[in-house]
C-alpha cells in the first residue's frame, strides 16, 4: 500500500523507506503455488497475533465463498458468508472469530448437504479490534455459514454519493481491509498469518459493475450480478470488493485499467507502460504469479495512493497528470505481486518487512524501465521525506520489532 501525506491514519513510510537506507535486496523466486493452501501443522508454534481474535492455533479457514448484495440505498453489505476450515488441532470444537460493525443474523454449519443452526456469541467489543465471534462447532466440521448485513460502523466500506465521483452520475462503493479492516464487512480470520482461496457471487443495481481482487472479465456487460474466483491462495485484507460505472481500456494481453467512463481513456494513457514494467520485474524475480495485473481507478475521495490486491491494484488518480511523472506508484503496487503478495509479513507489528523489500524492488522497475537517473533522483526524493517524517514520528513509531 501506499499511504498518501494527508491520511490521518497510522503513518508508515518510515518502514518503507527503510529499504532506501540499508538496500536490501531480494533472492529470486519462482511464482506462487496455486493450490489451496494447508493449515499450519499443530506442532509448529504459532504466536498469538495481537491485532486478532482469531484461533488459528486451533482451526484455520481456508476458502471464503460471499453471496453480497450491494445496497446502495442502506449503505450496507448484507448476505452470507460461507467458510471452508480445517482442523489444526484434532477435535476443536469451536472457531474464533475476527467481526466489527457487522449485524450477525444468524450461524449456522454444514452437515453433508444441510445447515443446522449452531449457539455462538458475539464478545466485548474493542474500539480498535471489534468483538471476537465465536461459534461452536463439531470436530468434523468442515464448514460454516454467517448470515449478516453490515454497518455504518463497518470501517473497511467507502460508499461515494454520485456527486463525490468523476462522472456525478451513478454510485460508487469500494472495500479496504489493509490492515485489519477486512474484520468490518464480513466475519474472518482476520490476520495475514493465514492464507485462503475465495468465490464470490455479488448483486449490483443493474447500471452499476463489481470488481473483485480476482479473475475478472474485462469487458463484462453491466448485468446486475457476477461471479468470482480466486484460485490462488492469498491473505485475508487482500480480498476486495468496489461497485462501480467502471469501463475498461486494455493495456496489453495481461493488464488494463478500469475507471469512470469520463476516466477511462485519460488513465489507460498514464499506464501505458505498465506491461513493460511487469516484463521488468519479471527478468528479475520470476514470473508473474496471478494471471493479469489490472488497474482499478478510484473515485477522488480515496484517501490513499495504492492498495496492492491480488490481480487488481486500486489506484488514487491523483497519479494521472497527463505525462506519466507519478507512475512510480504503479511501480510500488505491481512489486508487491511479489513482495507482499507471494511473500508477506505474518503479523502486521511487522509490516515494514513488505514495505521495505517493495520500495526497494519498486526503484528496481523504475530503474529498468525508465533509466538509473530517474530511480536514482526518486531514491533521493523518498530518502528526504523518510528522514523529514522521523522528525515528527512519535518514538514509538521508529522501534523496530
Amino acid at each position: 500500500m501506499t499511504r498518501l501525506s494527508f491520511c490521518p491514519a497510522k503513518r508508515m513510510s518510515y518502514f518503507i523507506g527503510l529499504s532506501v537506507l540499508f538496500g536490501m535486496g531480494f533472492a529470486e523466486v519462482s511464482h506462487a503455488n496455486t493450490e489451496a493452501p494447508p493449515p499450519l501443522l499443530a506442532a509448529e508454534p504459532i504466536a498469538r497475533d495481537m491485532h486478532s481474535y482469531a484461533n488459528i492455533d486451533e482451526v484455520q479457514m481456508t476458502h471464503v465463498y460471499l453471496n453480497l448484495n450491494v445496497n446502495f440505498d442502506r449503505k450496507v453489505l448484507d448476505g452470507y458468508v460461507d467458510l471452508s476450515i480445517a482442523h489444526v488441532r484434532p477435535n476443536s470444537t469451536r472457531l474464533v472469530l475476527d467481526s466489527k460493525g457487522l449485524n450477525i443474523k444468524s450461524v449456522q454449519v454444514f452437515e453433508g448437504d444441510q445447515l443446522k443452526d449452531v449457539p455462538y456469541t458475539v464478545g466485548k467489543k474493542d474500539n480498535i479490534l471489534g468483538s471476537p465471534l465465536t461459534i461452536q462447532i463439531a470436530a468434523d466440521t468442515r464448514k460454516v455459514r454467517i448470515t449478516y448485513e453490515t454497518t455504518g460502523d463497518s470501517d473497511g466500506l467507502s460508499w461515494a454519493n454520485p456527486e463525490q465521483t468523476f462522472d456525478k452520475k451513478k454510485p460508487l462503493m469500494y472495500s479496504l481491509s489493509q490492515s485489519i479492516y477486512g474484520r468490518t464487512w464480513f466475519p474472518q480470520q482476520d490476520t495475514p498469518a493465514i492464507r485462503v482461496t475465495y468465490a464470490a457471487d455479488i448483486t449490483t443495481p443493474p447500471d452499476l459493475v463489481a470488481k473483485m481482487s480476482a479473475v475478472n472479465a474485462p469487458d463484462v456487460a453491466h448485468k446486475g450480478t457476477y461471479h468470482f474466483d480466486m484460485p490462488q491462495p492469498i491473505v485475508p485484507y487482500l480480498i476486495a470488493l468496489s461497485v462501480g460505472d467502471y469501463g475498461f481500456s486494455a493495456i496489453s494481453s495481461r493488464s488494463g485499467v478500469y475507471a469512470e467512463k469520463s476516466m477511462v481513456d485519460k488513465a489507460a494513457y498514464e499506464f501505458a507502460d505498465t506491461e513493460k514494467m511487469i516484463q521488468a520485474v519479471e527478468s528479475m524475480y520470476g514470473n508473474y504469479a496471478w494471471g493479469r495485473y489490472d488497474i482499478l481507478v478510484m473515485p477522488p475521495s480515496f484517501p490513499f495512493g495504492g492498495m496492492e490486491h491480488a490481480r487488481l491494484t486500486f489506484a488514487t488518480p491523483t497519479i494521472i497528470t497527463g505525462n506519466r511523472d507519478l507512475v512510480s506508484l504503479v511501480s510500488h503496487e505491481l512489486a508487491h505481486s511479489w513482495s507482499g503478495n507471494l511473500v508477506t509479513n505474518r503479523y502486521w507489528r511487522d509490516l515494514w518487512l513488505n514495505e521495505g523489500f517493495t520500495t526497494y524492488l519498486e526503484k528496481r522497475i523504475i530503474e529498468k524501465t525508465y533509466g538509473a537517473e530517474r530511480a536514482d533522483l526518486e531514491r533521493a526524493v523518498l530518502f528526504k521525506e523518510t528522514m523529514d517524517e522521523i522528525k515528527d514520528l512519535e518514538p514509538a513509531a521508529q522501534k523496530l520489532a
